[in-house]
C-alpha cells in the first residue's frame, strides 16, 4: 500500500513539474511575489498614513502621501492582471522554444483583445451613462487574472505554430539589421493572432451578452475563489503539500500553480473591499499561509525542534536540532527535512503530514470567530516566527502562532519518545 501510494504520488508530482502551462503559471507568479507584497505593503502605508485612526491625526501633512502609497498598491496588485499574462507569455515561450520578449507581449496583447476597452460611467446631469476609452477594473485586477493566464498560454501557442510556417515570414535582405528582420520575420503571425482574438471577444460578447474576462470570472474564478477559502479547501491544500514534502518533493512548488493565482486574487479583493469601506472576506492569502500554514516550515517542524531540545535521548536527532533551530524560527525547515530526515520517516509521517492542515483549522477558527481578520498585507517569507504574524495581522496573529506551535508541540512529543524507543532498539540489536 505504501509502495503504491508513493508511486501514484511521485507520478502526479512528476507529471506537475513537466506540464509546461502549470509550470509557467508557477514561474510567473514566483517572479511577481515581490511585487505583490510591495503592493500590500502600499495599502498598509496608505492606512496608517490616513483616516481617524491614523498617523494623520498628528501629523495632518502626512494625508498628502496617501495618493503616492495608493499608487504603490495599484499598480502592482490593482494591475496584477497585465504583468501577469506578460509574464506566463515570457515563460512559456522559453519551453516552446519561441522568441520570449514578443511572447510575453503577445500574451498580454491578446488578453486585452478579448477584454472590453470602454468604460461605462454615470456623469450627474447627463441622463444617459458616458462611455470613454479605457480599462476597467475587472479587467486590469485580480478579476482578469484567470482569463489573462488562459489567453497568454492560447496565444503563445498559437505563435509557435504560426512561426513554424515559413509561407507566413516575411523575408528580408541581408543588409537589413537583424532587429528589423526578426520584426517583419514575425509581422503576419502577430497580425494574426491578433485578429483571430479580437474577434473571437467581439463575437462572444455579441452572442453572450458579456464579455470574456467577465464570463469566466462568473464561471471558473468565483467558484475556485470561494472553494479555496473554505475550511476544506484549505485543508487539502496544506495536506497535499506536506505529503510531497514527506516524498522530497518541494511541496510548495508542486501546489504553487492553484495556490498562487488564488491567494493573489484573495488578496486583491480584500484590499478592494477595505479601501472601499468594507470587510476582507478571503481568507486564503499568502499572508496567511507564511503567517500560520507553515509558520516554523511546512508540518511546523519549529515545534518538533522544541520537542527534541526537551524530549529527546537521541544525540544524532539533538545536534541536528541544534543547526537547524536558526533557519526553522525564520521558516526554513530544510535541513531538518533532510537532515533528520523527515523524508519517507515512518516515526514522523503523521504529524509531518497533518500539522500544517491542523494549523490552517486553527487560523481559520480564529478568523472565523473575529480574533483575527482576512489578511490585506502578505509579509516576506524568510521573517522570523511572530514577526510574520505581527506584520501581517497585528498582535493577534502572534498569539494564533503561538497557540498553533504549542498544539503543534504537544502533537510532536509522542513521536520524539517513539523515536528515542526506536534508538533503544537498534541499539540492543
Amino acid at each position: 500500500m505504501k509502495d503504491k501510494l508513493q508511486n501514484a504520488l511521485l507520478l502526479i508530482s512528476s507529471k506537475v513539474e513537466s506540464n509546461k502551462y502549470l509550470g509557467s503559471i508557477k514561474e510567473a507568479f514566483t517572479m511577481f511575489v515581490p511585487f505583490i507584497i510591495v503592493g500590500s505593503f502600499g495599502s498598509m502605508l496608505n492606512i496608517l498614513v490616513s483616516g481617524a485612526n491614523g498617523l494623520a491625526q498628528w501629523f495632518p501633512w502626512l494625508t498628502h502621501l496617501s495618493p503616492a502609497f495608493t499608487t504603490i498598491s495599484f499598480v502592482s496588485i490593482n494591475c496584477m492582471s497585465l504583468p501577469i499574462a506578460y509574464l506566463i507569455g515570457y515563460k512559456l515561450a522559453a519551453k516552446e522554444k519561441v522568441p520570449q520578449l514578443e511572447s510575453g507581449l503577445i500574451g498580454l496583447l491578446a488578453y486585452l483583445a478579448v477584454c472590453p476597452n470602454t468604460i461605462s460611467t454615470v456623469v450627474e446631469g447627463i441622463k444617459d451613462p458616458v462611455v470613454v476609452s479605457g480599462l476597467g477594473s475587472s479587467v486590469i485586477g485580480a478579476q482578469g487574472l484567470f482569463v489573462s493566464m488562459i489567453m497568454s498560454i492560447l496565444a503563445v501557442k498559437l505563435f509557435k505554430v504560426l512561426t513554424s510556417v515559413e509561407a507566413l515570414k516575411i523575408k528580408m535582405p541581408d543588409s537589413v539589421p537583424t532587429g528589423i528582420a526578426r520584426s517583419f520575420n514575425i509581422l503576419i503571425p502577430i497580425f494574426i493572432i491578433m485578429t483571430v482574438f479580437s474577434v473571437a471577444g467581439c463575437l462572444f460578447n455579441t452572442f453572450t451578452g458579456n464579455y470574456l474576462n467577465v464570463w469566466i470570472y462568473n464561471i471558473i474564478q468565483l467558484p475556485l475563489q470561494a472553494l479555496a477559502n473554505t475550511t476544506p479547501g484549505i485543508l487539502v491544500l496544506a495536506l497535499v503539500n506536506q505529503i510531497f514534502w514527506f516524498l522530497g518533493i518541494h511541496g510548495g512548488m508542486v501546489i504553487e500553480g492553484i495556490r498562487g493565482p488564488l491567494s493573489a486574487a484573495g488578496l486583491a479583493d480584500n484590499i478592494a473591499k477595505v479601501q472601499a469601506g468594507g470587510v476582507a472576506t478571503n481568507i486564503l492569502t499568502r499572508g496567511f499561509w507564511t503567517s500560520f500554514v507553515v509558520v516554523g516550515g511546512g508540518g511546523i517542524t519549529l515545534s518538533l525542534l522544541i520537542a527534541i531540545f526537551l524530549f529527546s535521548k537521541r544525540d544524532d536527532h539533538r545536534e541536528i536540532a541544534k543547526f537547524s533551530l536558526i533557519p526553522g524560527i525564520c521558516g526554513i525547515n530544510e535541513p531538518v527535512i533532510f537532515g533528520l530526515p523527515m523524508v519517507l520517516n515512518p516515526i514522523f509521517a503523521i504529524p509531518f503530514i497533518i500539522n500544517s492542515a491542523i494549523a490552517a483549522l486553527i487560523a481559520i477558527v480564529a478568523t472565523n470567530i473575529g480574533f483575527i481578520s482576512c489578511g490585506v498585507l502578505d509579509c516576506p517569507p524568510g521573517l522570523p516566527v511572530f514577526i510574520t504574524g505581527f506584520i501581517s495581522y497585528g498582535f493577534h496573529g502572534i498569539i494564533v502562532q503561538a497557540i498553533i506551535l504549542a498544539v503543534t508541540f504537544v502533537i510532536w512529543i509522542p513521536f520524539v519518545l517513539l523515536a528515542n524507543k526506536q534508538a533503544e532498539v537498534q541499539t540492543e540489536e
